[in-house]
Order: structure tokens, then C-alpha cells, then sequence
């Protein structure tokens, strides 16, 4: 399982595959492969581990762009995995009805929207002054 973890809150995600899935789908479909070139907080940072809440303001521009432009891709449109473009969702292509673009494809394991729950988790970190930290447990 993976989390965001800011001090004493937590923000869970889902496992790693999923976590992934959602950067590598913004890195293949936003960033034409290349990994950060436009996003460089979110891809980076965040992804990587670690955003430090000085820079909450210009990963929160950057979200709210990757939200908008993810909202022109349809479902079908998801990576599973950048390493192996092959994979596929377990679930495949049995989705929700509500999912109707891939702004709303990702949905945290407490049945979250993942967009909404990063930007909640950047509300949090910048009014605390605490870093972003993404842990697995």
C-alpha cells in the first residue's frame, strides 16, 4: 500500500502498481515519454518521494494542468506500466460508468478521486509547513 504521508496524516493511494500507473500515464500521454520534462514537481518530486511544501504551489499548478489535459484522453488511453507497455489494468477494461476520462480514471483504495486527494494533501502540507512524504507500507 502506498500512502502520502504528511507528519501525522495520511493519505492512502493503493498499491504500487496503481501509483505508478497514474505517473506513467501523464509521463506517456502528457509528457511524450519523457519522464519530468513537463511536470517536474509532481514527476520528480513527488513521485519519487519527497515534496517539499515550499514547492506545494508551482506542484499544484502543475496538477491543475495535468488534470485539465488528462480530461481529453478517454479510459481506454491508461498505462499500466512505462517499463512494459504491454501490461494491462487488472480489472482491464471492466471500469465504472463514472470513470468517463482519464482525469477520473484513478480512484484510491478508500474510493477516492487520486487528483482530488493529492490536492487535499497539498492543502495540508502547505497550511502545516510539512513536506510531502510518499511512504509504503
Amino acid at each position: 500500500m502506498v500512502a502520502f504521508e504528511i507528519d501525522f496524516l495520511i493519505y492512502p493511494i493503493g498499491n504500487g502498481d496503481f501509483f505508478h500507473s497514474f505517473f506513467s500515464t501523464i509521463c506517456v500521454r502528457l509528457e511524450g515519454g519523457h519522464w519530468g520534462k513537463r511536470y517536474p514537481y509532481i514527476m520528480k518530486k513527488l513521485y519519487k518521494g519527497n515534496l517539499p511544501w515550499r514547492d506545494i504551489k508551482k506542484a499544484r499548478k502543475e496538477l491543475k494542468e495535468i488534470q485539465t489535459e488528462l480530461k481529453k484522453y478517454p479510459p481506454s488511453c491508461v498505462v499500466w506500466d512505462i517499463d512494459d507497455m504491454a501490461k494491462q489494468p487488472p480489472w482491464g477494461d471492466n471500469i465504472s460508468d463514472t470513470v468517463t476520462d482519464m482525469s477520473n480514471y484513478y480512484v484510491t483504495s478508500d474510493g477516492r478521486d487520486l487528483i482530488s486527494v493529492i490536492f487535499a494533501a497539498f492543502d495540508d502540507a502547505e497550511s502545516e509547513k510539512i513536506n510531502i512524504d510518499v511512504v509504503s507500507e
